[in-house]
Formats: C-alpha cells, sequence, structure tokens
C-alpha cells in the first residue's frame, strides 16, 4: 500500500475539530454535570492529539484514526472519566484472606461506621473536657472500654502497633538493654523487624537463647545493671514447630520483678477472644497477658480486633503515663475517625456473643461451613447463567481460607470455593478481566484454576462478580 504523502496528513490534520466544536457535544454538557471543566478541556486535547500522532504514522488504507466529532467528545469523556476515578476503592475480596494486608485488613462493623458519620460530620470534644468546661485529652477516649474489657489500669492508643512497640522502647529503655529471645526477633510485613524498631527507639537489643529454644536461664543469665525490661515477642506471622522451648510469659514475668524490671508482651495481630472454638489454635488475648503478668501489653486495632488502623498499648497506669508524656506521643498520635471507630468497635466486645454477629473479621472465622458451601452453590449458579457461561467449567469445591495479617499462620479455615476453569481463556487472563471490572475482583489461582472463596464475600458481591462475568463472556464473543 502506498503511503498517505504528506498533503494527504496535512489535509486530514486540518479537518479535526477544534476543542471548541468538540465542547458544544451533548456528551461534553453531560459530563461537565459530575467531572470538572478543567478535567475535560485536558482530555478533549488529549483525545485530539492521540488522533494527530495516529494520522501521522497512518499508512494508506489503515486508518486507526477518527475525525467524527462526537466519537472525539466520547473518547475525552472516557479519557476524563478516569482521570476523575479515585484511587483507593472497594473491590471484592474473594481470596478467602480475612485481614488482607493488601485489601484493607479489617472491615469495620455496621456499628463503627455510623459513629464514624456522627463524630466527623460535627464538632466534638476530642480534646475538650466538657465536665470541667477546658481543654482536654484526646487520650481518654476509647480508653475507659479498653481497661473495661481487658482489665488493664491504664490504655493508649497510637497509629499503630508498630508505633505502639516503638513508644514503649523509647519510653522505659532508651539507652538500656532489652532481653529478647532469638527466636522473636521477627520480621512482618513492610519491613518492620523487631531489631530495627528496637534500635531506632533507642533501646539496646540482647538476644538469648537458640531460634528453636529458649530457657529461663537464658534470660536470667543475661540481665545486668544495664537491663532495663524483657521483651515477649508473639511469633503471629511464623511458626518453629519441633524441637522447640519457649519461656512462658507468666515466668519471664515473675523473673523480671524479682529484679526490678518490667515485662512488655508485644501480641501483634492481638486479640480480646478466643476463637479456638471455631478450629483455629488458642491465641492469646490481652487479658491473658495482663493476668499473667506483663506490665505492658501492645497490639493492633485493625487484624484480628477488627477495628482501624490502630496500636494499642495496656497496662499499669505509672508505665502508661510515662508513654503518654514522652514528646513522640504527639507524632504517633491517632485522629478523631480512629478514636470514634476504635470506640465503637471495642463497645461491642462488650458482649462476646455480639462482637462475633457484627464485627466483619469474627463473622468471617466463625461462619458454618455448612453456610459457605450454600453460598458457593448461589454464585456457581448465577455465574452459570451467564449469557456464554457454557465456554467455562464451574464447580463447587472444598479447600481452605486464611485469617491473614499475620494472624495465625499456616492455620487454615476449610471452606468452599467457586472454581473455574475454561479452554478459552487461562486462569491468568481470567484473574486479570475480573480485576479490572468496575469494582474489581480479587481472586486466587490454583493449579490453572480461577477461585473465588465465598469466606470473604460480603452482601452484594455475588451480584458483582456475576456482573463482572457477563462483561467479560460479552466482549469476548466469538
Amino acid at each position: 500500500m502506498e503511503s498517505t504523502g504528506r498533503a494527504g496528513k496535512q489535509d486530514l490534520l486540518r479537518r479535526l475539530p477544534s476543542v471548541d466544536e468538540i465542547l458544544k457535544q451533548p456528551a461534553i454538557a453531560e459530563a461537565l454535570e459530575r467531572i470538572p471543566r478543567k478535567l475535560l478541556l485536558e482530555s478533549i486535547r488529549e483525545a485530539l492529539d492521540i488522533q494527530r500522532r495516529r494520522i501521522l504514522a497512518e499508512q494508506a488504507g489503515e486508518e486507526s484514526f477518527s475525525l467524527d466529532v462526537r466519537w472525539l467528545a466520547s473518547e475525552a469523556v472516557r479519557l476524563a472519566e478516569k482521570k476523575n476515578e479515585f484511587t483507593l476503592r472497594p473491590v471484592v475480596n474473594a481470596t478467602g484472606i480475612v485481614v488482607h494486608t493488601n485489601l484493607g485488613r479489617s472491615l469495620l462493623a455496621m456499628e463503627a461506621l455510623e459513629r464514624l458519620q456522627e463524630v466527623c460530620r460535627a464538632y466534638n470534644n476530642l480534646e475538650y473536657d466538657l465536665a470541667a468546661g477546658r481543654r482536654g485529652s484526646r487520650y481518654v477516649h476509647a480508653e475507659a472500654v479498653l481497661r473495661e474489657i481487658t482489665g488493664a489500669e491504664a490504655a493508649l492508643v497510637v497509629n499503630n502497633n508498630a508505633a505502639a512497640v516503638f513508644l514503649v522502647l523509647n519510653t522505659l529503655a532508651k539507652g538500656r538493654e532489652v532481653i529478647v529471645s532469638r527466636g522473636q526477633l521477627v520480621e512482618i510485613g513492610g519491613s518492620f523487624r523487631i531489631p530495627d524498631v528496637m534500635a531506632a527507639s533507642g533501646a539496646v537489643l540482647r538476644e538469648v537463647g537458640c531460634t528453636n529454644r529458649t530457657h529461663l536461664r537464658d534470660y536470667e543469665q543475661a540481665i545486668t545493671e544495664q537491663t532495663a525490661l524483657l521483651m515477649k515477642v508473639h511469633c503471629s506471622n511464623y511458626r518453629v514447630i519441633g524441637f522447640t522451648a519457649e519461656v512462658p510469659l507468666e515466668d519471664m514475668a515473675r523473673l523480671a520483678h524479682s529484679r526490678g524490671l518490667l515485662a512488655v508482651e508485644d501480641l501483634g495481630s492481638g486479640s480480646l477472644v478466643d476463637v479456638s472454638p471455631f478450629g483455629l489454635p488458642e491465641e492469646p488475648t490481652a487479658q491473658q497477658a495482663l493476668k499473667a503478668g506483663a506490665d505492658v501489653v501492645t497490639f493492633s486495632g485493625d487484624k484480628l480486633l477488627g477495628g482501624p488502623q490502630a496500636g494499642i498499648i495496656l497496662g499499669r497506669r505509672d508505665v502508661i503515663d510515662r508513654c503518654k508524656k514522652n514528646p513522640l506521643t504527639r507524632a504517633l498520635r491517632v485522629d478523631k475517625m480512629t478514636l470514634a471507630a476504635l470506640e465503637a468497635t471495642l463497645r461491642l466486645y462488650r458482649d462476646e456473643r455480639r462482637a462475633f454477629a457484627a464485627v466483619p473479621t469474627l463473622r468471617m472465622i466463625a461462619t458454618p461451613l455448612e453456610t459457605l458451601r450454600e453460598r458457593a452453590e448461589e454464585l456457581a449458579r448465577l455465574i452459570r447463567t451467564c449469557p456464554g457461561a457454557q465456554r467455562l467449567s464451574v464447580q463447587v469445591e472444598r479447600n481452605v481460607s486464611q485469617v491473614g495479617g499475620g494472624s495465625l499462620p499456616e492455620r487454615d479455615l476449610p471452606t468452599y470455593v467457586v472454581s473455574i476453569r475454561s479452554a478459552t481463556w487461562s486462569a491468568a487472563r481470567l484473574e486479570q478481566a475480573l480485576r479490572h471490572h468496575t469494582i474489581p475482583v480479587i481472586g486466587r489461582i490454583e493449579s490453572d484454576r480461577y477461585l473465588l472463596d465465598v469466606r470473604t464475600l460480603q452482601p452484594g458481591d455475588t451480584q458483582i462478580i456475576a456482573e463482572a462475568f457477563q462483561a467479560l463472556l460479552a466482549d469476548t464473543k466469538s
């Protein structure tokens, strides 16, 4: 084919509609009701620029550009809508990982969401003492209910558990030694490493024992005049099995107190209720750690607890008061939204049965297997009824879910999944297509099967998944 000549290309470029012509199109007028004019103008210019580049690169008879003003208007709207999207968006979690770190961790209870609206749409007493009529402290919010539920003398909430550990070490052990079992020097997601956090806090790490076995005598022999505290770190994101030994917190705390030292436990994920009735191993709770003699306990608010991102510090009043007075506390403090959502979540734990019913994290963990099977059958039915679904093999299978978020590693929850195979598309192609749906659907791949785990689906998610398959099958009709 002969190339389009320079004169011909110049003629095509002159025939492109102007920005003003495109602005007069009905599609643009309608879009202006929801998209800023500046963004639409930018997108019109971009759409025109794309067509100019295509014209200049064209061969005769191979037209991939358009001069139609209506098409260019719709293309500009499409580009503007893409730019106008939020970057933080809701997704469907069909992975079966309940506390999914990459997908926002725990979902908030409806009570927490309602409380957020009530507090954030009005002025509030974040730092105002209503009884005294003067400036107050934000640290009193959520503290009373934390003390009530756990039995702690005092509590402090900071912005995450890494901050909680850092603040405790900086306050109680800066320039002094902290004794930790070598087998508990963990690293979790985001490169949070106990040795690094300890070094940054100004505390001096003193490792004792071996990777798999640490004894009470190891702690006892390591204590010197420079020792500030003994620390236990809950290995929430891995397990050491086989020939192992670990010092119970009760024994470690008794030794620390006999030497005039403090005992601190970082529970990591943390929990306020026993999840073992649901087939999971017993996870130490904050209440148990305090009863065992810990002077300070730290854990996350947005993992097993099921609240907003927060770091919770519980313990002796005099010790917590020292943490509150540390200048770093201001840098690590939480805002009104975190405190409102956390307090509402914690109040649910006053009644354990209510917590399991209302806190999404606990509710998903406790969902009966038969209920999961029924949900999987219903989802499979919806997918099979999509036009073109005969090209898919849709089956309901037994599988396993995970708690996630560094909680209860290698401990699986039995579940049901919808397993999908296709002779047309690979599992990777299915995963990509569903991930690019208007509301992204995030599943997982096993043995070239695309799996949708119903344990983590929320009300309305099955319909979103069905719509995603409808769109996929409609776009790929042969």
